[in-house]
């Protein structure tokens, strides 16, 4: 079962809920607030273990769920039965009814075999305006019992009256040193490719344990790295098939994105140190020589830009295949 010593960083945030558990000084609402994937909802099911248990073990002043006792079992299975995760049928919405009838409905209701009654709130940030309304009666006046959990990816569509009420807890990027060693230790993964995850992950630690274990990003980076290296010979109808291939990717855009920006970035470090030792890409040094050599300052300033506003572009849904033949272009021009 996992623990608060499994958490890889957000040291401060982990001592607030420890000490709040320890202390009995437990606020009737928190909002955990961080990008998807850094591990929110990792946390918030230690904490509601932590809350629940039997026996919890304090080691050197910082509490952990004992991992032995009926609850810590539940929670281990996911059968707690006074921990409850709030559902919604409209999976890009979080409507009035579902507050209203899964949390205001049944507060009320005195825990069954636990001290409190959690409920946890995954993607807050899809609550309707209506819905957080709803949440607000709760959170103004909640039964002693009652501990409501509110997750999100962006704390700015929560209002300010539900924030007002509510503990603010803020996930931190994880430092890189931290991922590494995470990924190596715990992952077996080699020193070059846990360089590579590290990089993209940019201290979210779900995100870099997604590209640990992704047989899709590796053959995706790869065939971009291939796209790269030989975008100088390519001819207009083969970089509009390439175009094709890209769109049919399952990983996200901005990760793909992320490859093309993170080998010219190790070019233009490459062409103005030599040094192979901070290269991320440094299994494809030749290339990258090759590339570097070639390549003008200025063209790879153009190609680190046209990567900027090209990743803007498609983040406003700009037209996919025309954003990606303007970036292309404008690399085979300038690299």
């Amino acid at each position: 079962m996992a623990r608060f010593a499994d958490i890889v960083g957000q040291e401060q945030l982990k001592e607030h809920l420890q000490n709040a558990v320890r202390l009995n000084k437990v606020s009737h609402a928190y909002l955990i607030n961080g990008e998807r994937s850094c591990g929110k909802e990792f946390v918030a099911k230690i904490f509601a273990a932590a809350l629940q248990c039997e026996t919890p073990v304090t080691l050197e002043g910082r509490v952990e769920p004992c991992g032995e006792c009926h609850s810590c079992k539940q929670m281990a299975t996911g059968n707690q039965p006074d921990v409850i995760f709030l559902s919604h049928e409209k999976p890009g919405t979080i409507g009035v009814e579902d507050i209203r009838s899964q949390i205001n409905g049944t507060v009320a209701i005195k825990p069954y075999s636990s001290r409190y009654k959690i409920y946890m709130i995954n993607d807050g940030e899809k609550m309707t305006v209506q819905a957080q309304n709803a949440l607000l009666k709760t959170l103004e006046e909640p039964p002693e019992y009652v501990v409501i959990l509110i997750l999100t990816a962006n704390v700015e569509t929560l209002l300010s009256t539900i924030l007002s009420r509510c503990a603010v807890l803020n996930m931190k990027p994880v430092r890189d040193s931290q991922v590494k060693r995470f990924l190596m230790e715990t992952m077996q993964l080699p020193d070059y490719k846990a360089d590579i995850c590290v990089a993209f992950a940019r201290g979210n630690i779900g995100k870099a344990k997604m590209l640990a274990s992704s047989e899709d990003f590796d053959r995706v980076k790869e065939e971009a790295v291939t796209l790269l290296k030989y975008i100088n010979d390519m001819e207009i109808s083969e970089i509009v098939a390439a175009i094709k291939k890209i769109s049919e990717y399952k990983l996200d855009v901005n990760d793909y994105m992320d490859i093309l920006a993170i080998w010219y970035r190790d070019v233009l470090l490459f062409k103005a140190t030599h040094d192979v030792n901070h290269l991320i890409f440094r299994g494809e040094i030749q290339a990258i020589k090759k590339v570097a050599d070639r390549s003008t300052y200025e063209g790879l300033e153009k190609v680190i830009s046209a990567l900027e506003k090209s990743k803007e572009r498609l983040n406003a849904n700009v037209n996919f295949d025309l954003t990606m033949e303007l970036l292309l272009l404008t690399i085979k021009e300038n690299s």
